[in-house]
């Protein structure tokens, strides 16, 4: 039989837990920085002085932006929890920031499911990770539908050379294997942890379609954000490329690296290697990609998580309520 861990100590643990996550977190970005074999950031400092593009007004305006992006991530988040439980913006921040802190150096970002259903006690918990779960997955829908739109005119225009026979083979038998699998779990009470694959297509049946519309709409304003984002630091860096010829390549650039499974170690190595081929089509140099795919890295994750890491130190968990 074991006995109860004292309650001075589990509190010890927890501590050191959190701090274990902010000084991983904090090396991690260090490691990105500092031992990037696609761009050193010695030669990424020089050129950034030497080319002098950024002044206080652009370097706000990239500020403003990045906040904006962060605000209708934030403002998903609380459309989507308050199907369950009704939350300030305040705890929706510390919830999204310190989440991101936690899925930082986690493969897919995939420990930000975990980290947000800390915030809620364990009735709520599996809720939460399918309601996180809605929110990524409107996200990529939206990139899928501007990328799909996207990679056909980067494709037409630049003539690309592609095996069409083998991607549409490809594809239909993706198409089936899916249709396949999931009509079989439908099928099956096949669980999940517990939770039968019938109770999951029931619970997001029962949410409404003014909230999924909500989601989506989020979701699209978020897109054009971030992708206007990359376009402005193209310009910053010299590239004379339209805004509409710039989205072709950049939503493509979406598509792909979003569609690319990969962990963490490569996460930046393959979405920059994915920018830097298509860029060097439209004839844009690798050192302006992987600095522009730098800076976006730096603007939407880094910073918030920096701010996110204050929020993991003063976390504590909920205490248990009668449901």
């Amino acid at each position: 039989m074991y006995r109860a861990l004292p309650y001075k100590t589990k509190q010890f643990f927890f501590v050191l837990l959190k701090f274990s996550i902010v000084v991983g977190a904090f090396y991690f970005i260090y490691n990105k920085l500092t031992t990037n074999h696609q761009l050193d950031f010695k030669v990424f400092s020089e050129f950034l002085s030497k080319n002098k593009i950024f002044s206080l007004k652009n370097i706000t305006f990239l500020f403003i932006l990045s906040s904006f992006n962060l605000f209708f991530e934030i403002a998903k988040w609380q459309n989507l929890v308050s199907i369950i439980k009704k939350i300030t913006f305040k705890e929706t921040l510390q919830q999204s920031l310190g989440s991101l802190t936690v899925s930082l150096f986690t493969p897919n970002r995939i420990g930000e499911y975990g980290a947000k259903a800390m915030f809620y006690v364990s009735g709520f918990q599996k809720k939460i990770v399918l309601l996180n779960f809605l929110g990524n997955m409107m996200q990529m829908l939206v990139t899928i539908c501007f990328g799909v739109f996207g990679l056909y005119y980067f494709i037409t225009k630049y003539q690309v050379d592609i095996n069409y026979h083998k991607s549409a083979r490809f594809l239909i038998i993706l198409v089936l294997i899916s249709t396949f699998t999931f009509w079989g779990l439908k099928k099956k009470e096949v669980t999940i942890k517990s939770i039968s694959i019938e109770k999951v297509l029931n619970f997001f049946k029962n949410i409404s379609f003014k909230k999924y519309l909500f989601c989506f709409n989020f979701s699209v304003l978020r897109y054009f954000i971030f992708s206007f984002q990359f376009y402005f630091l193209l310009q910053l860096f010299g590239v004379e490329v339209s805004y509409k010829n710039a989205m072709i390549v950049i939503s493509s650039m979406y598509l792909l690296a979003s569609i690319i499974p990969s962990i963490f170690i490569f996460d930046v190595i393959i979405k920059g290697s994915v920018a830097v081929y298509l860029f060097s089509i439209v004839g844009v140099n690798e050192l302006t990609t992987l600095s522009i795919v730098t800076f976006m890295w730096l603007l939407n994750f880094v910073f918030p998580s920096i701010i996110g890491s204050v929020f993991v130190l003063k976390f504590k968990l909920p205490k248990p309520v009668q449901l």
